[in-house]
């Protein structure tokens, strides 16, 4: 039964309550869903409902496809001034001999191993400190455009340029103005944890607002920067937080149309100040993830952080809406596995990432940062998978 087909049957069962139905038909029709209903899907959808509704909207946007491309992280510093409660990675400065700090000549160390490697796109973010300014991230990425023009450059996120550009008396237009100028093609979607401040001072007081954070990204599409977004779930936010996350990001996406993908992220509570809250299930991830492409309407994209959730739940989230799941990362970041995510040496190769996405009878499409074609793998038939040809002997009386 194809995706209309179950969603008919939906439409068809005497007993879905009018709220569900109601909502259902708004997906059938393209019609947006209020937050209230949004409210509602987290309060009363069982997990079945969501998947087709969700499973519906992602084959309307992309059928089968689903994306990955070949990337790695350089994560500057693991030393911050900001103390966030759910974090694994950063260490305070008072701690920072358990940290580390790197130097332009120490990232570009790391870029240049990949000189013979084909990869589109080198992802920055780290913790904050006042030596990695203005002039640091900007003398980085031109190093890097003169080293190797054509690689994406995708840095920082809006927690580190408020913090970059008030120390070097910027507006938060002339600094990305700056970074672009520079060599920055894009930013990341760090950062924005739950936007509502019942819930942001109680877990991330010190670093950037939710106004802030929105406004930074708002400048950046002024200026031709793609972004995506991201929201921390699963700790002490109740359901509506997560709906008024995802409202300020919708209003302004209907505004700017400059986010590419929407990331949520699972809350994880190892090696942090909030190892007493428990995390949440895999049954309450897939939920999340199906109510955020139901509740998206303007974003292209939802994608998963398989590092994060595991190469099985990654599966499972492209039948929730999930059509986009990261990079090949070549283990190349400690954010992850420092907060307890499954994956402790996160890497895959191209071949293992498409075996992944073949395994669950989805097309697996190499991208490049802005979800242009780079291969389809589709009917790619790597030289690990060629079975070996034996041939007959003559036989030697």
């Amino acid at each position: 039964m194809d995706t209309t087909a179950k969603l008919t049957f939906i439409l068809d069962n005497a007993d879905l309550s009018q709220e569900l139905r109601g909502i259902a038909l708004k997906v059938q029709q393209k019609e947006r869903i209020t937050f209230d209903e949004g409210v509602y899907l987290y309060e009363h959808a069982e997990l079945g409902f969501l998947g087709v509704l969700a499973n519906y909207i992602r084959e309307q946007k992309h059928g089968d496809k689903t994306y990955f491309n070949r990337n790695f992280h350089i994560e500057p510093t693991n030393v911050c001034i900001y103390t966030c409660n759910f974090c694994s990675y950063s260490r305070l400065i008072k701690n920072k001999e358990d940290g580390w700090e790197m130097s332009v000549d120490g990232m570009m160390d790391i870029l240049k191993k990949y000189d013979n490697e084909p990869v589109t796109e080198v992802h920055v973010t780290g913790g904050v400190v006042p030596k990695q300014n203005l002039e640091f991230y900007a003398d980085f990425f031109r190093s890097v455009k003169a080293h190797r023009p054509s690689l994406h450059i995708k840095a920082l996120t809006p927690v580190e340029c408020f913090y970059i550009f008030k120390k070097a008396k910027l507006s938060h237009y002339d600094g990305l103005k700056y970074f672009k100028e520079a060599g920055l093609d894009s930013m990341p979607g760090g950062g924005a944890e739950i936007f509502h401040p019942e819930v942001r001072e109680k877990i991330a007081n010190d670093k950037c607002t939710a106004e802030q954070w929105l406004d930074i990204h708002e400048q950046a599409h002024k200026l031709g920067l793609k972004t995506n977004a991201t929201m921390l779930y699963g700790h002490i936010e109740e359901f509506k937080h997560r709906v008024d996350h995802m409202e300020r990001l919708r209003q302004l996406q209907d505004k700017t149309g400059g986010f590419q993908a929407f990331i949520p992220l699972k809350f994880r509570n190892q090696n942090n100040q909030m190892e007493h809250v428990p995390e949440v299930s895999v049954v309450e991830d897939l939920r999340n993830y199906a109510i955020a492409r139901i509740y998206l309407d303007n974003f292209d994209h939802i994608k998963a952080y398989w590092a994060m959730i595991s190469r099985q739940t990654a599966q499972l989230s492209l039948n929730f809406g999930v059509d986009d799941i990261d990079g090949t990362l070549d283990d190349t970041t400690k954010i992850y596995s420092m907060a307890g995510a499954e994956e402790q040496t996160p890497g895959m190769s191209t071949r293992e990432l498409a075996n992944l996405i073949k395994q669950v009878h989805r097309q697996p499409i190499e991208r490049d940062t802005f979800y242009n074609v780079v291969t389809d793998y589709t009917d790619f038939v790597f030289e690990e998978d060629v079975k070996p040809q034996y041939y007959k002997l003559p036989v030697i009386n």
